[in-house]
């Protein structure tokens, strides 16, 4: 339930339920009822709604990746809840797991974060786990992937069916630390979009980097959650204080 939080984190706070079955979340993106708890018991102390979701959402990302041994970063509040929701928009804006680096940066550029921040925040793939369906193409087509890793993978996703068959993205899924990049280094990123940065490119440096210094990696991470979390804020009198986090008031 930890990694499926910051599986929400990472995915620009998108909560709303229409946006909840955009292409990058649709069973994927999991853990909304630990979400539900959290609310209804700060709800609760608080004798009505006056966090909101992203604010409960923005803490629980932070604090799961304490638990997972990862770093610490204030989280700044005030956040309100939208009103809309829009699954088009977040199809189109949410990075593929196809894309290649030229895209990702593109992609990441839009929401006014840097390479540095691309790299760090796919760090997050060093907890959770992906569907055989979204990684298939690369097990099996893919040039820039160890030969043995690949074979590995096609253990537990076939070419056809198994589409919902689980996978960590590295071989330490609850434990935030710095195997998701060695992974890379080795050609062991289980997405294309994995790889797409240790491949010849401009990020390749930084992979290295974080693969050999934790601190490093841990200390950008938590520089790039904080600036993910100011992307275009509601706050004041904008949105509301959502009373159930599923739905606008």
């Amino acid at each position: 339930m930890i990694a499926s939080l910051m599986a929400v984190m990472v995915h620009f706070f998108w909560i709303l339920q229409t946006e909840k079955n955009a292409r990058g979340n649709l069973n994927s993106v999991r853990g909304f009822e630990v979400v539900d708890e959290i609310k209804a018991e700060v709800d609760r102390i608080c004798g009505r709604p006056v966090v909101s979701c992203a604010d409960i959402l923005a803490v629980a990302a932070r604090d799961s990746v304490v638990a997972l041994g990862g770093p610490a970063w204030k989280v700044r509040l005030g956040r309100r809840d939208s009103t809309t929701a829009s699954r088009a928009l977040a199809d189109s804006v949410l990075p593929s797991a196809s894309m290649d680096l030229p895209a990702l940066i593109d992609n990441f550029k839009n929401q006014g974060l840097n390479q540095r921040d691309l790299v760090a925040l796919s760090g997050g793939h060093t907890i959770g786990l992906s569907r055989c369906l979204i990684f298939r193409n690369r097990i099996y087509n893919a040039t820039n992937i160890d030969p043995a890793f690949a074979k590995q993978r096609r253990a537990t996703c076939p070419r056809t069916g198994g589409n919902t068959n689980l996978t960590p993205f590295d071989s330490t899924p609850a434990k935030f630390d710095t195997a998701y990049f060695s992974n890379l280094v080795k050609q062991r990123g289980l997405l294309t979009s994995d790889q797409a940065l240790f491949n010849g490119g401009s990020t390749d440096k930084l992979v290295k980097t974080y693969s050999l210094n934790p601190d490093a990696f841990w200390n950008d991470f938590a520089k790039s959650m904080i600036r993910m979390g100011n992307i275009k804020p509601l706050t004041g009198k904008q949105g509301q204080i959502r009373i159930n986090c599923r739905r606008a008031n």
